[in-house]
Parts: structure tokens; sequence; C-alpha cells
């Protein structure tokens, strides 16, 4: 099964991407929303947590606060690392799980959607790379936008993360999302009939 990686940077417009992927017949799987699954009450790195930060991360229903485990995480380095130890190797399995399922149902390709697959170094868990790009000024006008903030505080979050031109460079595939909605879906369904609609054989195992 060809497993291709699709990153991009904050506000870039991945889920967009993954979306549009799915509609036209892709499976997906999400890292963020493995993130969330894997902290679910019941699950064991929800309990590691409240082992490591105290039962203060916790709601009266024993699910994750999750504004109180990010104020202890955000001012200090050492805390998120300690976190990330925690939840890093449970989205990883839960990842692996769901794309086994996937090849023995039959699936010759599957999208790993993950905001931070370069950064993290998990690149080996995919076969290839596309990136969904824009520019650094559309990036900056559609983060403000979308999450209500001022230019300070977008500019503060873009410069956390690796920047769009270095990532453009590292993707086997780049789909532009610097246009409307419309330019958008067209880039896809171009991408997808000539990436995955002609057949191409996938690479080798990672």
């Amino acid at each position: 099964m060809r497993i291709i990686g699709l990153t991009g940077g904050i506000a870039s417009g991945k889920t967009s991407v993954a979306n549009l992927l799915e509609r036209l017949g892709a499976p997906v799987v999400d890292a963020d929303q493995l993130a969330r699954e894997v902290v679910e009450p019941g699950e064991r790195a929800l309990a590691q947590i409240a082992e490591s930060f105290g039962k203060a991360v916790l709601n009266a229903d024993g699910s994750l606060n999750r504004a109180a485990l990010g104020e202890i995480v955000f001012a200090d380095p050492e805390k998120r690392r300690k976190l990330e130890s925690i939840t890093h190797p449970a989205i990883k399995e839960r990842a692996e799980e769901k794309l086994a399922r996937l090849k023995a149902a039959g699936a010759k390709t599957a999208f790993y959607v993950a905001p931070l697959l370069i950064e993290a170094g998990i690149t080996s868990r995919v076969h290839e790379v596309w990136v969904v790009y824009l520019d650094h000024e559309t990036q900056l006008a559609r983060l403000m936008a979308r999450d209500g903030l001022s230019r300070e505080a977008a500019l503060s979050r873009i410069a956390s993360q690796m920047p769009m031109e270095e990532k453009k460079r590292l993707g086997r595939v780049v789909i532009d999302n610097r246009g409307s909605r419309e330019d958008l879906e067209a880039e896809v369904l171009r991408v997808w009939r000539e990436e995955i609609a002609a057949g191409q054989p996938p690479p080798a195992e990672p």
C-alpha cells in the first residue's frame, strides 16, 4: 500500500485538501484526530498524563482538561517533551493499526495527514511527502481571519513552524492553495488524476 504523508503549515489548508481527497475516495488517517483519540477516558496515555502532571489536568468527569495541561507544558519545554514522550508513541501505534487495517482491506493508497510530519522526524512512516503550500502573506492573512489573531500573534505561531518555502522544497508533490476554494478543488483533482487515478506503482516500502 502506498502511504502518502500530507503536510503543510498552519492555516495552509491541509484539512480542506484531506476532505477533498476523501470525497475522491482516498482513505485518510489524520494525526490530529488520533491525538484526540489517545487521550480519551480509558486510554493508557490519559492515565500516564494524569500520573505525570497530576489530577489537576483532568476534568470532573475524568476527561482531559486541555487548557490546564496547556498552561503547564507550553511554559516549560521539559514538560512538553515529557507530554510528547507519552502521546507520540500512542499516536504512532494507533496510526499503524489504522493503516494496517486499510492495507488488509485492500486499499492501494492511503494518506497520513500530520502538521508536523517533517519537524517531528516521522517521514519514515510514509513513502512520500505531499505539501499543501501557500505564500507567507496569504498564510498570515488566513490564520488571522481563521483564529481571530492579531498580526503579531499570528506571526509568532507561523514562526514556531518550519517555513513554508522550506517545506515546499521537501514535498514530492506540492498542492498550491494560494487561490480560491474552486482553485484548490481543481488543483486537488488535477493531482489526483496524475498521481492516483493514473495507477502509478507504489515506491519501495519505507
